[in-house]
């Protein structure tokens, strides 16, 4: 079981998880299933945390719950205090699109789309209104990340690091207040992931987001505020 303190700061954290279990059945002839347990987290806005351990410790696990596409056996996921388990899908869909970003290894970019029109995507898909003042947040994202003059360019002609910088700016344009990012620095050469860590954490703090973030790059996590091991924390 992993437990862990919530910070001090805002009254009420944008992620607030509290003795949650979720069990995964065992595979056929592979004997016993595995069973995530996790006493207590929680994440403020513009905290940035990340989550190391062992491969098979949780870490995705920790991520989809936080997410809403797992839900736990037993305990409570809250975002902005909302219980999740008090959600249907749909809402939860809308939830997630309105208060979540996401950041993969993959980028997961559209590539009949340039570089805005991926920034813009969870307004399409939310529902959200895509205004002029929404697109000018969205273009003033794409110049912070230092992508403004490529937003016309078609996906397949970006570099990785570009790439990643583009999947930042379509996590954080909807201003969602959490951010969760499944090995942001994975797919990049040793030369781009401090470069693109910190443009990662530097546009989340600027738009007050809290960001959890899985990296398996433990020479990057002198970069975030906190950083929780799933390996090694005990209950609370």
């Amino acid at each position: 079981m992993h437990g862990v303190l919530r910070s001090e700061g805002y009254p009420t954290p944008v992620l607030a998880i509290d003795d949650v279990q979720f069990d995964y059945p065992a595979a056929r002839g592979e004997g016993d299933g595995f069973s995530f347990r996790l006493g207590r987290l929680s994440v403020d806005r513009g905290e940035t945390v990340a989550v190391i351990g062992p491969s098979g410790c949780g870490k995705s696990t920790l991520l989809r719950l936080a997410a809403g596409t797992l839900r736990p056996r037993i305990g409570t996921v809250r975002l902005d205090g909302v219980d999740l388990a008090g959600l249907g899908e749909t809402a939860m869909r809308a939830l997630r699109l309105r208060s979540i970003g996401f950041v993969f290894q993959d980028f997961r970019l559209l590539d009949h789309l340039d570089v805005e029109e991926n920034a813009m995507l969870p307004f399409r898909l939310g529902g959200l209104r895509a205004d002029a003042a929404a697109r000018a947040r969205v273009v003033d994202l794409l110049e912070r990340l230092g992508i403004g003059h490529l937003r016309r360019r078609p996906i397949d002609r970006l570099s990785h690091g570009e790439r990643q910088r583009t999947a930042i700016a379509r996590a954080l344009g909807t201003d969602p207040g959490l951010v969760l990012a499944d090995e942001p620095t994975g797919n990049l050469d040793p030369s781009n992931k401090r470069i693109i860590l910190e443009a990662l954490l530097g546009t989340a703090r600027d738009r007050d987001a809290a960001l959890l973030a899985v990296t398996h790059d433990h020479d990057l996590l002198d970069a975030f505020d906190r950083v929780i091991d799933l390996g090694t924390e005990v209950p609370t």
